[in-house]
């Protein structure tokens, strides 16, 4: 058995099609199929099932699984040391982060990071969803909920605060909002709620249970554009509305607080780069 072919085998696993491990491994499908293959054989063994919904492990992959990753450990721990890569402050860190903190906070602190990192080149991942440290994806994840399993190391990052927010220009078109029961009256702006990743985005619900908003997008970036434009009113984050001086607070005394949680694969936490980046993120001003 040869690392090159555990090398395939973790992409597969980690992807879940071939065409994708491909696309990470800078190959073609084909390619990865014939390693997959000639790796079952020399074990005697089927190591996926194929299905609708890609490649899934077998009993004996689930039993590979756990020495591949092993064997990947060592070889990365190995590297790190000889080539002294663990201990510089050099390289690409990639984080997979909510697009709020992304756009709100991460952004404008990016400058003075730079400053102070040069050699550090910044990912910034901000999908629908998040990229798995477990599956090598990314260095680091921000999440809005804390796992349960994977050999990842969580920290709470720290708890945010969102609130209510409308133009200037909404308020003096249509007035102060006075209670929750005038918010059903109103223009609400949030999520597709079809399209939420995480259930902690239903803010509206934190508010009263009946609100719907009207006009939705999947961006929290577009709905504070919406809301800057004086379509109506949103929750938003406080740190991302107090840089915005055409908004105002609505109902002010309603605060919804939320956490993000900190995920680094355990492998990956001493790496000086790594590490500087996660000390840089405990820093953001999230209340």
């Amino acid at each position: 058995m040869q690392w090159d072919d555990l090398r395939f085998f973790l992409a597969v696993e980690r992807t879940g099609t071939l065409g994708a491990a491909g696309a990470r491994l800078g190959v073609d499908a084909t390619t990865v199929g014939r390693r997959i293959d000639r790796l079952s054989d020399t074990l005697n063994t089927p190591l996926f099932d194929v299905g609708s919904q890609g490649h899934r492990l077998t009993p004996a992959g689930e039993t590979l699984l756990q020495h591949a990753e092993a064997v990947e450990r060592s070889i990365l721990a190995a590297t790190g040391d000889l080539t002294g890569e663990s201990s510089r402050l050099a390289g690409t860190v990639r984080v997979s982060m909510p697009e709020g903190l992304a756009s709100g906070l991460v952004a404008p602190g990016l400058p003075a990071f730079h400053a102070a990192h040069p050699g550090i080149a910044l990912e910034l991942a901000s999908t629908q969803g998040f990229l798995n440290p477990s599956k090598r994806e990314a260095d680091i994840a921000i999440m809005l909920s804390r796992p349960v399993s994977g050999r990842l190391i969580v920290s709470k990052l720290g708890d945010y605060r969102l609130g209510l927010y409308a133009s200037r220009d909404y308020i003096e078109r249509h007035g102060m909002v006075t209670d929750v029961a005038d918010l059903r009256t109103r223009t609400l702006i949030g999520y597709i709620p079809d399209l939420l990743f995480w259930d902690a985005l239903r803010y509206l619900e934190d508010v009263d249970p009946g609100l719907q908003p009207r006009i939705t997008s999947s961006s929290i970036a577009v709905q504070h554009a919406l809301t800057h434009a004086g379509t109506g009113l949103c929750v938003l984050h406080h740190f991302m509305a107090r840089e915005d001086v055409t908004l105002v607070p609505v109902l002010p005394d309603i605060v919804i607080t939320r956490t993000y949680w900190m995920v680094v694969h355990a492998d990956l936490r001493r790496v000086a780069r790594i590490a500087a980046v996660m000390d840089w993120l405990r820093s953001l001003p999230l209340s």
